[in-house]
């Protein structure tokens, strides 16, 4: 009867972990993480206005940025409340399905994220393979057909994951590694077997984040293969040139992943910080660090950072 009891029994909260070993700095961690967060969304809600309003953006390329920046301001405002709450207010309880409901979003828009690069990756191989056709093939249809794609597979791949965590039963420890809640997380703390969990979460990342990185490697492949093909060395690197904005995104978004999983996989000898701060920046950098590249890369997102920063009077006389 008791086991009958158990097996049905969950915890009414998890308890969040921050930064262990930090705990006596959070007062001063509050403010820089607070700046990044501001970064995060500042920095994706210029680019989303800026290509809104840009006629001369208009163009598959930056709608299609434009979605990164919707995933990115996404993937920040999941995790803005937890975090700010364990920083800010030392709060770091957070209720069973509120959890599951952040894993949801957390998962979810890094599908979408990792689906937007490929995108973006195949927007650069029109561009460079078929420059004259670029804007037969890519046309507003098929980028919105493309988006509607990425969102719906996200969606539906994930959607099985909290209710996979909901019907398994936790009666033990309920504190878990990390300032907000994912998969791995959660169901490392399952009294029961997580084979199914496993199973399925595999395949999820194959069928998402696994298939998207092999199909990035390939268009890059195709893309050299093209550029070597033109004649003259000014052309090769212009057209690369073209290239280097989406390369540094995919960086930013695969690097830290990688770095997350293999520590998961193989790092369980490691302290518990390493696995914090390599959670926290594969949530964190690519929020952060999109709009810088981009920005950098794009003059008329610069143009409009000048215009929110700098007077109107001061900008005509400039």
């Amino acid at each position: 009867m008791t086991d009958n009891n158990h097996s049905h029994f969950q915890h009414l909260y998890f308890v969040l972990t921050g930064i262990p070993g930090l705990e006596l700095k959070y007062y001063w961690m509050a403010f820089p993480l607070g700046a990044i967060y501001v970064i995060a969304l500042f920095g994706n809600g210029v680019i989303i206005s800026t290509i809104k309003s840009e006629l001369s953006l208009h163009m598959p390329m930056y709608y299609f940025l434009c979605m990164l920046a919707l995933a990115d301001t996404g993937l920040a405002l999941c995790t803005m409340p937890s975090m700010l709450g364990i920083f800010w207010f030392n709060y770091k309880s957070i209720a069973f399905d509120a959890c599951l409901v952040q894993m949801y979003f957390i998962h979810t828009f890094s599908a979408i994220e990792s689906g937007v690069l490929v995108a973006m990756a195949f927007d650069r191989v029109v561009a460079i393979w078929k420059p004259l056709r670029y804007g037969t093939i890519l046309t507003n249809s098929v980028v919105c057909r493309t988006g509607a794609v990425i969102l719906t597979r996200a969606i539906c791949v994930v959607f099985p994951v909290p209710f996979l965590i909901k019907r398994l039963p936790f009666y033990h420890s309920n504190i878990l590694s990390h300032s907000f809640c994912l998969h791995q997380d959660v169901m490392s703390l399952a009294c029961a077997s997580t084979r199914v969990n496993s199973l399925y979460g595999l395949i999820a990342v194959i069928f998402t984040k696994g298939s998207d990185s092999l199909s990035i490697l390939l268009s890059y492949a195709f893309i050299l293969q093209t550029v070597m093909a033109i004649a003259s060395g000014e052309g090769q690197l212009k057209a690369l040139n073209t290239c280097v904005s989406h390369i540094c995104a995919v960086l930013i978004f695969y690097v830290p992943l990688i770095g997350v999983s293999v520590i998961h996989r193989f790092g369980k000898h490691l302290s518990p910080l390493t696995h914090a701060l390599m959670a926290n920046a594969y949530l964190l950098i690519p929020p952060v660090l999109n709009p810088i590249v981009y920005t950098m890369k794009i003059k008329e997102i610069r143009r409009k950072l000048i215009q929110i920063f700098v007077p109107a009077k001061v900008t005509a006389e400039g």
